[in-house]
C-alpha cells in the first residue's frame, strides 16, 4: 500500500471510531506505524533471515557477492556502524552485525571483565541482541521523522514534486534492520541448555546462531591453547537444538553457523561412543594419540580402546583430559565441517592461528568434495598481527620465487623500518584484497571481525585523553573529535537529535497538539550544527 493509501486507511478507522478518536491524526498515526516496524524480535528474526537466505543464494552464483560484518558489545556502536553505513554506501545490502562471546564475556559481564571461557551470564547475549536492535529500531525511526519533516516543508512551501519524491521515498525506506549473527559458544551446557538460550536469542531477533565444538565448561577463546572438542554426537545434538529453537519460532529458514575449532584443539574430554566400525565415534577415537598395550604393561586405572583388534591405551593428561595426535588438526576439522553440514548446520567455520587463504582453501577443497556448496564464516581476527602475517607470506614467496631478501629480517618485518619498503606494500595489498581474494578462493561467504570496537574505543580514548589532559587542553576535544564530526557529518555531532529527542517532540505535537512544550526549540543549542 502508498503511504497515502495507509494514510487513508488510518483516517477510516479512526472515523469508524467516532467522535472520541477526533483529536487522533492518520497521518501521525502512520507515521508511528512506519517507525515501528518491527513489532517483536520474532519480525526481526524472520525479515533477516530472508535476507541471510538471498545472500547466500547470491554468494553460490557469485563469490564476489560475499558479506561482511562488524562485532558490536553495545547497541549504539551497532546503530552508529549502519548509520554510517548507509551513509558511505546507500545501502546495507550485504553489510550484517556480529555479537561476540569474547566482547560479552569483558564488557558486558556483572561479574566485570573476563576471559573468553563462557563464564558470563548467558541472558546477557540475548539481553544484548534486543538492546543491538532497539538502536537500530532509533535509527529508524529518526531518519524516517526527518523525512517526515522535510515532506512537511514540501507541502508548506507547496513544492509537489519533492513532496511527491519523499512520498516515494518512504514508501520504499530501507531499514537499519540487518541480520545479527550471534555467539553462542559452546551452548553454555548440554543440548537441553544450548535449546533454552537459542529461543531466548531468537526471540530477541537473532537470524543466525555460532556454536562451536568445545566442552561447555572447558571453553576457550579460540585463538588461545587448551581448547578441548566433544565428539560429533554431543555437537550435532546440539545442532539439532538450535533448529528445533527456530523451528518451534516459526523461523524455518534460521541460519546455524557450525564452527569448528580442531584445527587448534588438541584435547578431548570424552572418549567417543562407537556403534560400529567406521562410525562418527570410531573416525573420531582414530584421531587420538594412543599406545598399544598387553595385559603385562597396562595398569590399573587404564582407560583402553580397541583400534584394528589391537589394544590401546589412550594418552590421558592429570586433567583427565586425552589429546590427539599431532598434524590431526585440518583432518578433524574437515571431517568436522561435513558432519555438520550433513547433520543441519548451513555455514561454517574453521578458527584458524593465521590469516592464510590456502591453509584454509586447502580444507574447504576437501569438504566441496562432499558437500559442493560448502560456505564459510571467517574471523578476520584481531587476535593475529597481519601485518606481520603478511610481510612474512610475502618474504617467504619471494625466497621461492628466488627473490633478493637481504635487506630484511624475517623474525623483524614487523619493525617501523620497513613501513615504507616494497615487501611492505605489497603486504598491504593483500592485506586489502584479502576478503574478496579469500571469498574466491576459500569458499567464504562472510567476513567479519569480532573485536574491532573494543580496539578503535580504546584507541580514540588514548587519543583524546593524552591531547585533553596535556597541553591541548579543550583544543584536544574540539580538534580531535567535534570538528572532524562537523567536518565528516557524522549525525552524532547533533548528539540531543540522535538520543531521540525530535522523536520526542513530534510525539508531544501528535498527543498535545498546541499546548506541547517541545525541546527543540530556538534556545535549543543543537541549533548551532545546523549548518
Amino acid at each position: 500500500m502508498t503511504y497515502q493509501g495507509e494514510v487513508a486507511a488510518a483516517a477510516e478507522l479512526i472515523e469508524n471510531n467516532g467522535a472520541a478518536w477526533n483529536a487522533i491524526d492518520a497521518e501521525s498515526v502512520v507515521r508511528m506505524q512506519l517507525q515501528n516496524r518491527f513489532r517483536t524480535g520474532l519480525d526481526i528474526a524472520r525479515h533477516t533471515a530472508a535476507i541471510m537466505r538471498r545472500d547466500m543464494a547470491a554468494y553460490d552464483a557469485d563469490p564476489a557477492a560475499y558479506t561482511q560484518s562488524l562485532g558490536c558489545w553495545h547497541g549504539f556502536i551497532g546503530q552508529q556502524k549502519l548509520i554510517s553505513i548507509k551513509k558511505h554506501f546507500g545501502s546495507t545490502k550485504g553489510k550484517y552485525l556480529y555479537l561476540s562471546g569474547w566482547m560479552v564475556a569483558a564488557l558486558r559481564s556483572e561479574f566485570g571483565p573476563l576471559p573468553d571461557q563462557s563464564m558470563h551470564e548467558k541472558t546477557s547475549v540475548p539481553a544484548l541482541i534486543n538492546e543491538l536492535y532497539t538502536f537500530l529500531k532509533q535509527a529508524d525511526a529518526r531518519e524516517l521523522g526527518m523525512m517526515f519533516r522535510d515532506l512537511d516543508r514540501a507541502r508548506e512551501t507547496g513544492n509537489a514534486v519533492e513532496a511527491q519524491r519523499l512520498s516515494h521515498a518512504i514508501e520504499n525506506y530501507e531499514t537499519h534492520v540487518v541480520p545479527i549473527i550471534a555467539d553462542i559458544d559452546a551452548g553454555f551446557g548440554n543440548a537441553e541448555a544450548t535449546y533454552l538460550l537459542a529461543k531466548k536469542m531468537i526471540e530477541a531477533g537473532a537470524c543466525a546462531l555460532q556454536i562451536e565444538n568445545q566442552v561447555s565448561d572447558e571453553k576457550q577463546c579460540g585463538h588461545q591453547d587448551g581448547k578441548v572438542t566433544v565428539p560429533h554426537e554431543d555437537f550435532l545434538a546440539k545442532i539439532r537444538a538450535c533448529r528445533y529453537a527456530f523451528l518451534e519460532l516459526g523461523i524455518d529458514d534460521g541460519i546455524i553457523v557450525a564452527r569448528t575449532d580442531s584445527l587448534g584443539a588438541g584435547l578431548t574430554k570424552q572418549i567417543a561412543f562407537v556403534r560400529e566400525k567406521g562410525d562418527l565415534g570410531d573416525q573420531y577415537n582414530s584421531f587420538l594419540d594412543c599406545e598399544p598395550v598387553t595385559a603385562e604393561t597396562a595398569k590399573d586405572g587404564d582407560v583402553l580402546i580397541v583400534r584394528d583388534g589391537q589394544t590401546m591405551r589412550p594418552k590421558r593428561l592429570p586433567s583427565n583430559l586425552y589429546q590427539f595426535r599431532e598434524g590431526t588438526g585440518a583432518d578433524r576439522c574437515v571431517l568436522d565441517c561435513i558432519t555438520s553440514l550433513q547433520n543441519g548446520a548451513d555455514l561454517l567455520w574453521i578458527e584458524t592461528e593465521k590469516p592464510h587463504i590456502e591453509q584454509i582453501a586447502s580444507m574447504v577443497d576437501r569438504i566441496r568434495e562432499v558437500i559442493p556448496n560448502a560456505k564459510l564464516v571467517y574471523n578476520n581476527s584481531p587476535s593475529f598481527n597481519w601485518t606481520l602475517n603478511f610481510r612474512q607470506q610475502v618474504y617467504d614467496r619471494w625466497v621461492e620465487e628466488g627473490r633478493d631478501v637481504a635487506a630484511y629480517d624475517r623474525a623483524k618485518l614487523m619493525s617501523v623500518d620497513y613501513d615504507q619498503s616494497e615487501l611492505a606494500a605489497e603486504a598491504d595489498e593483500k592485506i586489502r584484497t584479502f576478503q574478496k581474494d579469500a571469498s574466491a578462493r576459500a569458499g567464504i561467504f562472510h567476513h567479519l571481525i569480532t573485536l574491532p570496537t573494543y580496539h578503535t574505543a580504546a584507541l580514540s580514548t588514548d587519543n583524546l585523553a593524552r591531547e585533553y589532559f596535556g597541553d591541548a587542553g579543550m583544543l584536544g576535544y574540539v580538534a580531535g573529535v567535534q570538528r572532524k564530526e562537523i567536518r565528516e557529518g557524522i549525525a552524532c555531532v547533533k548528539h540531543q537529535n540522535m538520543s531521540g529527542s525530535d522523536i520526542g517532540d513530534d510525539h508531544k505535537e501528535y498527543f498535545a497538539g498546541e499546548a506541547a512544550l517541545k525541546a527543540g526549540g530556538a534556545h535549543n543549542t543543537m541549533n548551532q550544527f545546523a549548518a
